[in-house]
């Protein structure tokens, strides 16, 4: 567990000590963010036989060394696909593909967490599940959503362009991705009727592109068969607090009409993450739809130390309550859920020419 808690109090000292630092110790310790991301990418990218899901990821890896680029592209999340195709043809292992899709999550995470008033706080709260569950356990999603969260700041700074780039980029990882489309695109405050209709239209080509030859099948594999994730009613829960956090004090949020709009959205749609798992017989696609949500944790969070500061002072105290409460995560899942034993140990992609890989030692 070692490796996790040091992941976890790298970021936490930097909450802390960002609280304290002067506005011009602020931006360079922004910079400081930025490298120890770096940390983020190697643990992520690194890691061998980590996640749940390493099995599924290995088989996908392997198919890809023996398909042609057709047979390639015709294949679910063309995306990811294509990283590993290029990969395996470049004679390297599944390790250089995690690696660049740790690249592109944590490019995301940083440039949203930049956007927030103590970045270190929100990749604390984004270090237990986020960063350790999902983009180490869920590689094609991970992506997706890291690429989602680059594409709220593109909306927010008026770069559509950019935003369609990512979220385009995000489909092609993991087509469910344009789910979240909606809740960004239609919180805009100018040219409402304009962009709903490009929304629309766009939304409507990734659908064509990515989702239409799918429907019946994720209906078939999700609903019919009501597939049941162990622990989904906790990860909805975990959206839930922030969403009635939000919805309970948005006029205190300091928010442009349009980030205010999209955040309330994002609210209501974790509200109906809950009311979906009471009705849908599978949990699992309620919960897989909840993770694009995730990026409101983060907005929610590392916000609440200056939403009960006084005279526009930080309140360290709250800032240490959001880590204890990250903390607490972390620790509980770690310790209790039902499939941590797959994250635990950490083990490291051994790179000695000629290693035996089926034992990989253990990092710590």
């Amino acid at each position: 567990m070692f490796p996790y808690w040091l992941l976890f109090t790298l970021f936490a000292a930097g909450a802390v000590q960002y609280d304290r630092g002067a506005e011009q110790q602020a931006r360079r310790s922004t910079v400081l963010l930025s490298l120890a991301s770096l940390f983020v990418v190697a643990m992520i990218g690194l890691r061998y036989q980590v996640g749940g899901d390493w099995q599924v990821y290995l088989f996908i890896f392997n198919e890809n060394r023996i398909l042609n680029f057709a047979q390639m592209l015709s294949q679910d999340d063309p995306g990811y696909n294509l990283l590993n195709w290029v990969v395996s043809r470049l004679g390297a292992e599944i390790w250089l593909s995690n690696l660049v899709c740790g690249m592109l999550f944590c490019w995301g995470l940083v440039t949203f967490s930049k956007e927030q008033p103590n970045p270190w706080l929100a990749f604390v709260v984004a270090v237990p599940y986020l960063v350790i569950v999902v983009a180490m356990g869920y590689a094609r999603q991970g992506v997706a959503i890291g690429l989602i969260m680059g594409a709220i700041v593109a909306w927010d700074k008026g770069r559509i362009i950019r935003f369609g780039l990512c979220i385009l980029l995000a489909a092609t990882f993991h087509k469910t991705a344009v789910a979240i489309l909606p809740l960004v695109a239609l919180s805009g405050t100018r040219n409402r009727f304009a962009t709903g209709a490009g929304v629309l239209i766009f939304g409507a080509l990734l659908y064509r592109s990515f989702l239409s030859d799918h429907v019946d099948r994720l209906i078939t594999n999700y609903v019919d068969t009501a597939y049941s994730s162990q622990g989904a009613g906790i990860r909805v829960a975990m959206n839930l607090v922030p969403a009635v956090i939000y919805l309970w004090l948005q006029d205190r949020f300091d928010l442009t009409p349009s980030q205010r709009r999209m955040w309330r959205y994002m609210s209501f749609a974790a509200l109906g993450t809950l009311a979906l798992l009471i009705v849908l017989p599978s949990s699992t696609v309620v919960d897989r739809l909840a993770l694009y949500l995730i990026p409101l944790q983060l907005f929610v969070f590392s916000r609440l130390p200056i939403l009960f500061g006084r005279d526009g002072k930080t309140n360290g105290q709250m800032t240490l309550l959001v880590v204890a409460y990250a903390a607490l995560l972390q620790f509980v899942w770690l310790n209790f859920a039902y499939h941590a034993e797959f994250w635990l140990p950490y083990k490291l992609w051994p790179f000695i020419e000629g290693a035996d890989v089926t034992p990989a030692g253990d990092f710590f």
